[in-house]
């Protein structure tokens, strides 16, 4: 009887959470360029099991970058029917890539280990499969493969993939370990790698990469639920001296495999029982591996049962009644999104692979890895200081070790797996520290952060800053991109000096005695406003300048090339100045051009020409000369607060909302650049962004939503209301926060996290 109960129990709790999960589209963003992946991981794991289905390497013959690789940043294209295996790293929705570390795929004994073309089987291994067989929900994949018969059905924990294959009856059942190929693959890219057969259920390894992340170690412990008849191994590079390992057959059930061009192939009895797999990573050692596998293995079932039960769990924190179910898939879509990364990047020992490559202990906190900081810093971190503070701290804290750690006592840029890649521009990192500084984040040493905030700022050899701290701009004849890095740059110095005010007592304020954080606080400030001395005053436009003070001259607003900027152009970069928009509308020429050149970014014609050349930009994303297919643009839409129209900010919030974004996988308008996208349709969608990470005030908006209850890591619920919402009714006639009028453009953080009713009440027409 108590176990019919408890399977009843089980069953019951299957069943609730397959109505929850079902809200999610976890294709979404796997067609086109928004880069996300549709395998299987829990909220932050470790461990992202998705297939790829395509190896498309990252150099053509000639050495030269393939811009087709482009399309695999998560080694997966909604479109394909091929399959090359599951590999156990991804990232989700970024603009570059690196992992895909330990591709698993069933295949038939005996046949090539090299990977074929995709279309002649001859060629070597690939797998392909109908889009009918494929399905996936938040914490699971399964897909009917053709060539071997088998069906393929992924799970995951924190630190762990699960693998389950049902073989045709009677079958060997044979899988491939594929320890070279990797997203963004090349010849040479796998330093070292190896495989021990421990026992007979058992097998470790690691293996050594450089590539986007130029020094990175991954270790493994896999475990089958069935004995292995026998195994073999190939690898197709010539090692000059093979010293006395000759002696032995190292191809064939010889335990200790190892090489740069390392595959294995294991072959099991015959059985009616699936073969599970259990494959654990680390980044310390195989000896973590063991440790992550001891402590999370588990059959298939139970696995996927818990990991589906973790994501109901998160994706019911937010209850929202929505005009379409097609938003209401969207919302939680993104929700989904934004609890990918920055996920965990410790054993459960507490142990982790520092920037420094040694190992370290997490003490009172959780390491984390994959900082795009770029992207993330605008609305993806601000929504963990809203929705998941504890992450958040997570965060902050792995990025203060990070830096003391870092040989250049330098904040992550955009960090990865033990390693810092300097992919794009500024400091960003210490605008996720200012803003959950600003958002009453507790148990952090925050004159700690400051230090490492003005050592982050201080690097003069760092992309063009030490001209920017001795000249006011970036020449661009020092580096180029100066007009983008000046404007970031002045922007990070606003949230250093933010930082260093509200880390001064109040009372050396009011008696003027000489705190040093006054001091830091007036340089930085002086720094913040470096952003005007980009502003041609003839144009009122961004403009780049050289050393000797000139402005450029064969000046292009359109041109994304040699003009100044990066991932974007003058007429849209110009209006990143999110610290100090009252001043960005004095450096334009006053409100009434500001407004109009905000018009005209929203609605003017883009020839194709600006775009021809832009990797990142498609015509998905983009309205009029607004992009927001990428980040530089992500807040201004909001900029018409500061304005007496702001009922604009409301009518393209909405149409955003509405046009670049949707249910179906081509609906992510860019790459959702490890949940930044997402997180900006989150905010939105309930009403309000923080145009300024660092400031303790959102902006206010137009919700999607007719209803929201969001329960607060605090214990608190903060319920939103859109009364007379319809797709019509874009506009905001009147806002109340608990029935008291809101007349400002803006809230305070620390009030919503109180909990209570913020109520906006909409319509077809403007207010008056």
């Amino acid at each position: 009887m108590k176990k019919l109960w408890m399977g009843l129990l089980a069953a019951c709790a299957v069943s609730a959470a397959a109505q929850s999960l079902q809200d999610v589209n976890v294709f979404v963003g796997t067609e086109r360029m928004g880069h996300t992946f549709p395998g299987a991981v829990v909220p932050f794991g470790m461990v992202q099991l998705s297939p790829d289905t395509r190896l498309v390497p990252y150099a053509m013959p000639d050495g030269s970058y393939n811009p087709e690789v482009y399309g695999y940043c998560a080694g997966y294209q909604y479109e394909d029917n091929t399959l090359f295996g599951f590999s156990h790293t991804h990232f989700s929705g970024t603009g570059h890539s690196d992992l895909g570390d330990f591709s698993l795929l069933p295949v038939k004994q005996g046949q090539s280990m090299l990977p074929g073309d995709g279309l002649d089987s001859t060629t070597g291994y690939f797998e392909t499969f109908d889009k009918s067989s494929e399905s996936a929900e938040p914490g699971y994949y399964t897909v009917a493969l053709q060539r071997s018969g088998v069906q393929a059905e992924l799970t995951a924990s924190l630190h762990a993939g699960f693998h389950r294959y049902t073989y045709p009856i009677a079958d060997s059942a044979t899988l491939l370990l594929d320890m070279v190929n990797g997203i963004y693959g090349y010849e040479g890219k796998v330093l070292w790698s190896s495989i021990r057969v421990e026992n007979d259920t058992l097998i470790t390894g690691y293996r050594h990469v450089s590539g986007w992340a130029r020094d990175r170690y991954v270790y493994f412990a896999a475990s089958f639920s069935r004995p292995l008849a026998h195994y073999r191994s190939q690898k197709n590079d010539e090692v000059p001296y093979r010293g006395f390992y000759r002696r032995f057959h190292e191809d064939r059930n010889f335990p200790e495999m190892a090489g740069r061009t390392l595959r294995a192939e294991f072959t099991f009895a015959p059985s009616e029982d699936p073969l599970e797999v259990v494959f654990a990573i680390s980044g310390v050692s195989t000896a973590g591996a063991l440790d992550n596998l001891r402590e999370e293995a588990m059959p298939f079932a139970q696995a996927k049962f818990l990991a589906q039960q973790q994501w109901t769990d998160v994706l019911g924190k937010i209850q929202g009644e929505f005009m379409h179910p097609a938003d209401k898939t969207t919302f939680y879509t993104a929700l989904y999104h934004s609890l990918l990364a920055p996920h965990v990047f410790q054993d459960v020992t507490g142990l982790y692979r520092g920037v420094d490559g040694n190992v370290h202990r997490a003490e009172g906190f959780t390491n984390l890895t994959v900082f795009s900081l770029w992207d993330t810093y605008r609305a993806l971190h601000p929504w963990f200081n809203f929705f998941a503070p504890a992450h958040n701290r997570d965060a902050v804290l792995s990025m203060l070790a990070h830096g003391e750690q870092s040989v250049h006592h330098a904040l992550p840029v955009w960090s990865h797996w033990a390693n810092e890649n300097w992919c794009m521009i500024g400091y960003h990192g210490v605008s996720v520290l200012a803003d959950a500084e600003a958002k009453g984040m507790s148990g952090v040493d925050w004159n700690a952060a400051l230090a490492l905030a003005v050592s982050s700022s201080s690097w003069k050899g760092y992309d063009g800053l030490g001209a920017y701290m001795d000249q006011g701009y970036v020449p661009e004849d020092v580096v180029g991109s100066s007009v983008s890095k000046t404007l970031e740059y002045a922007y990070d110095d606003w949230c250093v000096a933010s930082l260093a005010k509200r880390l001064t007592p109040s009372h050396n304020w009011y008696t003027g005695t000489g705190h040093p954080n006054i001091r830091l606080y007036k340089e930085y400030m002086a720094r913040s406003a470096y952003y005007q001395n980009t502003f041609d005053p003839s144009l009122h436009w961004a403009r780049p300048r050289f050393s000797d003070g000139r402005f450029k001259e064969d000046f292009d607003l359109l041109s994304t090339h040699n003009q100044g900027f990066i991932e974007g152009n003058a007429w849209n970069y110009s209006f990143y100045v999110p610290h100090d928009v009252p001043g960005l509308i004095t450096a334009m020429g006053g409100e009434s051009r500001f407004v109009a050149r905000l018009d005209s970014l929203f609605t003017m014609d883009l020839p194709e020409e600006a775009i021809a050349h832009t990797e990142d930009v498609t015509r998905d994303g983009i309205l009029g000369n607004y992009v927001h297919g990428n980040e530089p643009s992500h807040h201004i839409p909001y900029l018409y607060n500061w304005t007496e129209d702001r009922a604009k900010t409301q009518y393209w919030v909405r149409k955003i909302c509405s046009d670049m974004y949707g249910p179906e996988a081509h609906g992510l308008c860019g790459n959702d650049d490890a949940g930044q996208m997402s997180a900006w349709y989150l905010f939105s969608s309930i009403g309000f962004y923080p145009v300024a990470p660092g400031s303790p005030y959102y902006e206010l908006g137009s919700p999607l939503v007719k209803k929201a209850s969001i329960h607060l890591e605090n214990g608190n619920t903060l319920h939103i209301e859109a009364q007379k919402q319809s797709p019509k009714n874009v506009y905001v006639k009147e806002i109340r926060w608990n029935g008291t009028p809101v007349t400002d453009h803006r809230l305070p953080h620390l009030t919503l996290m109180q909990g209570g009713t913020l109520t906006f009440v909409m319509s077809p027409r403007p207010a008056k």
